[in-house]
């Protein structure tokens, strides 16, 4: 039977999903899936192939039941409507019962099986009482689950300075990490209110070429190295990725771009 990439929840999880039937699901198509978390909706992203399942491997998945109906959706409009509801309801909560903890969404899931609190708080939470007092009005399973300011920006945010919806919301299965020194290599601005995204850490965007500019970088010489150009000796003083350049400084003090190719020999460094 087919297998499936499905997007599901409100954190976008990412699962390769089986089907129950053996059908033919298009990208796009909105589904209603089996998940370890109950009954949920979702959206097919593509067939499942190999590279696919590699890159998902340790992602969690489930069965495709069915397409979503006309009745599913009108089902799925009335919980998110719910949702809205739930969420005044446990920010009133949490003020009442006073604990240090900052709500950021609420999603209960479309089977019913549970509602999922997500949370912020810098300190240890005693939430035991505030759970009573949501499965008591909610009727249901309430699970707590604590995030970071990255995933608050994932379940909120819309639009990245780019003008595209931001990449943790769309495509990206995992958040990799970010250094500064991978916005000094590409030379971007090391003005924070740019290179930091909405969730206020540094862009995800700042690791997609990173790899490709340490590979480039390897066929450079060092800066601070002696070179022999078709000019005559030089000192390396930055480089040009991208171009495959060095600025440097020959011996009667000018500063040129080298292109690598011109390079004939490094002396030292």
């Amino acid at each position: 039977m087919p297998r499936y990439v499905v997007r599901y929840g409100s954190l976008r999880q990412l699962g390769v999903f089986n089907t129950s039937r053996d059908e033919s699901l298009l990208r796009g198509a909105q589904v209603i899936a089996r998940t370890k978390r109950g009954l949920e909706s979702g959206e097919v992203l593509c067939e499942a192939n190999e590279r696919a399942e590699a890159d998902l491997k340790n992602a969690e998945g489930g069965q495709i039941l069915r397409t979503m109906s006309a009745d599913d959706s009108n089902d799925l409009s009335r919980l998110r409507a719910s949702e809205r509801h739930e969420f005044e309801f446990c920010h009133q909560a949490i003020n009442n019962l006073k604990l240090e903890m900052q709500l950021i969404d609420v999603e209960h899931v479309f089977g019913g099986e549970r509602v999922v609190i997500y949370y912020i708080s810098e300190n240890r939470v005693d939430f035991r009482e505030l759970v009573k007092v949501l499965a008591a009005e909610f009727q249901t399973r309430i699970e707590m689950r604590q995030i970071g300011v990255r995933d608050e920006a994932k379940l909120l945010a819309d639009y990245g300075d780019c003008g595209k919806p931001v990449c943790c919301n769309t495509h990206l299965s995992e958040m990799p990490p970010v250094s500064m020194k991978m916005a000094k290599l590409q030379k971007a601005t090391l003005d924070p209110t740019k290179i930091s995204g909405r969730c206020g850490r540094l862009k995800c965007c700042l690791r997609y070429e990173f790899d490709t500019y340490e590979e480039l970088q390897k066929d450079l010489p060092p800066i601070g190295a002696s070179i022999l150009t078709g000019n005559g000796k030089a000192t390396v003083l930055a480089h040009e990725i991208l171009a495959s350049q060095v600025l440097v400084q020959m011996e009667d003090m000018r500063r040129v771009l080298v292109d690598s190719t011109d390079i004939l020999s490094v002396l030292g460094g």
